[in-house]
């Protein structure tokens, strides 16, 4: 099964007091029922905790503007300890009749020869306590 990246997202102080925000693009990769605006979906972080999220689109306006609701997201971002700047990232792998979905927490820890070095949070030394 491959692993297709979905987003990134560098988080803002929005995003970790709110609900998350998706691209409209990702919609595509969540199969809401016929004529609802949101879906419960599970996703696998890298201890392979199982996250229960809410995606809700928006029921007016010009485009659908997804977002993982606030009661279903901000466990989430307590458990990890998320700030502004972290980032979280979602993939999703897929076969004939199951998808599964991952997301990550990361923290940049360093500049390395120009780039960005993003590690997981769970990796870092006083994640947990």
């Amino acid at each position: 099964m491959e692993q297709v990246h979905l987003f990134t997202k560098k988080l803002k102080p929005t995003h970790i007091s709110h609900s998350l925000s998706f691209p409209t693009h990702v919609l595509e990769a969540f199969p809401f029922p016929q004529g609802a605006h949101t879906m419960k979906f599970e996703a696998v972080d890298a201890t392979d905790n199982v996250w229960r999220f809410c995606l809700s689109t928006r029921l007016t306006g010009a485009y659908p503007k997804p977002v993982l609701l606030r009661s279903s997201w901000h466990r989430f971002v307590e458990q990890k300890g998320l700030v502004p700047e972290d980032r979280v990232v979602f993939f999703m792998e897929r076969d004939d009749m199951v998808r599964r979905y991952t997301v990550r927490a990361q923290r940049k820890v360093m500049i390395l020869m120009g780039q960005d070095v993003w590690v997981d949070v769970e990796d870092l030394p006083l994640y947990g306590l």
